[in-house]
């Protein structure tokens, strides 16, 4: 029996009991929460919207409570302003543009947390689920056509003479500060009372993955890694958190996906996104900008995302990236995602795309050496020592990983791995002590480990 096969075998043991919570409310029928398995919660929503929400928010009670502080004190750090203006911005900003289905999930949200005794409300939520526009809002407001965005995730989708059996793959790893990053570890199996059943990571509390990595029961599989140095934010738009989960839950194909996305795109959180259609064996990479907006495709090759914008037009009108800076991040794993597909060309398969989100060479200093220039992202906070020397590292970089092929999406399942791919841990104790500027995040801050791989989704 293969490590996999055990892992996959103790995580459907653990979910075998019933709901973890008595069913005294109408509105949690058929929710539950399994025990966590290396660091991942399962949890089940299934219902209306106002059902849904209210599950979300009971049983995740705890989870979103301190989730809230957390990204009130990044929010705050970042932007230098508070969680009023951020609710208030909700309130006024997004509000309008929310569809009535997700408004009643939002609602719902916040009636579950009430009902659990958590004083957060309807506008606490919206600001939560909205965290990763801000940025892009923000400096939009101050005037600022620079680009502030950081850069966050490796990922990869491919298909045909790439592929081991030359159906869909699809992997990511999600960047992030540690403070929410070792939190995002749930994993949603959703059944909404309109359109596909989806899975998907996520925080909690949020009515999409917000890294967006999910799968839905019409056979559609979704990921994607944001655009450097964007700039631009419609405040007449839809945010960015709802068309993505509606995307999730709507798309029957990646024309349907591509449209939704479109549709009133606010220009927050902008992204590449990659997507597979398990049913054709397409893929696709949706570069969605404000002002330019791309779509490529293929049922034979491959789409690579580590930040990079594509369209030179899109580069000149709507960031302040350099694509011919090679030690810039987002262009050296670019290289190295070029190299990893050429190499491996026919070979790629699950393991290998666990392998690769592991992937420490830096193409820039052309060595084995985890830093932010590597797929599996450390942010170091040292210049470089001799070769095999491990710099100190910042609390930032890839915070959990993802991979699902084919057969995988078809059962509606993927396999995730919390904490670095590569297996290094994190010590919240040790940096705090040794690095003063990290302090404000004392509180909150936690050990971050490699937890190994396990397979999560629908039972």
């Amino acid at each position: 029996m293969n490590r996999r096969t055990l892992t996959a075998l103790l995580f459907l043991a653990a979910t075998l009991p019933a709901a973890t919570v008595p069913g005294t409310d109408p509105r949690l029928k058929g929710a539950y929460r399994k025990p966590e398995v290396n660091g991942w919660t399962l949890v089940h929503l299934e219902g209306s919207p106002a059902e849904i929400g209210f599950q979300n928010g009971y049983l995740l009670s705890a989870e979103i409570a301190e989730l809230q502080k957390v990204e009130a004190l990044e929010l705050s750090h970042d932007n230098k302003k508070s969680w009023a203006f951020f609710r208030d911005a909700g309130k006024n900003v997004l509000w309008p543009h929310i569809e009535q289905e997700y408004r009643e999930e939002l609602q719902g949200i916040a009636a579950g947390l009430n009902a659990k005794g958590v004083k957060l409300d309807v506008w606490d939520v919206v600001a939560l689920n909205a965290s990763l526009e801000w940025s892009y809002f923000v400096q939009e407001t101050k005037g600022k056509k620079k680009g502030a965005t950081a850069e966050h995730c490796s990922a990869f989708v491919a298909t045909g003479s790439y592929t081991k059996d030359g159906k869909v793959i699809i992997a990511h790893n999600n960047w992030t500060a540690y403070l929410d990053g070792e939190r995002w570890t749930i994993a949603y199996d959703i059944v909404p009372a309109k359109g596909n059943r989806f899975v998907m990571d996520g925080l909690a509390g949020v009515i999409h993955s917000a890294d967006d990595f999910g799968i839905n029961a019409a056979g559609i599989m979704i990921t994607e890694t944001t655009i450097s140095g964007f700039h631009g934010f419609d405040v007449n738009g839809i945010p960015e958190f709802v068309r993505a989960r509606k995307a999730m839950q709507y798309a029957n194909s990646i024309d349907d996906f591509a449209r939704i996305m479109k549709e009133g795109n606010n220009g927050g959180y902008a992204n590449n996104w990659l997507v597979a259609d398990r049913k054709t064996n397409e893929v696709a990479s949706l570069e969605l900008g404000l002002k330019h907006v791309n779509l490529w495709r293929t049922t034979d090759g491959y789409f690579v995302g580590s930040n990079f914008p594509v369209d030179p037009q899109l580069i000149t009108d709507e960031t302040g990236f350099n694509p011919n800076d090679l030690s810039v991040s987002a262009n050296a794993r670019h290289v190295r995602w070029e190299q990893l597909m050429k190499e491996n060309k026919g070979k790629i398969d699950v393991a290998m795309a666990e392998k690769f989100l592991a992937d420490h060479y830096d193409t820039y200093e052309k060595k084995e050496l985890p830093s932010e220039r590597t797929l599996d992202g450390h942010i170091d906070l040292s210049p470089r020592g001799a070769s095999g020397w491990i710099p100190p590292y910042g609390p930032a970089g890839a915070v959990q990983n993802k991979v699902a092929d084919a057969a995988m999406a078809e059962k509606m399942s993927f396999a995730a791995h919390a904490g670095h791919a590569c297996g290094l841990d994190f010590k919240a104790k040790k940096l705090l002590q040794e690095q003063p500027k990290y302090r404000y995040q004392g509180a909150y801050l936690r050990d971050m480990d490699a937890r190994g791989w396990t397979v999560v989704g629908v039972e």
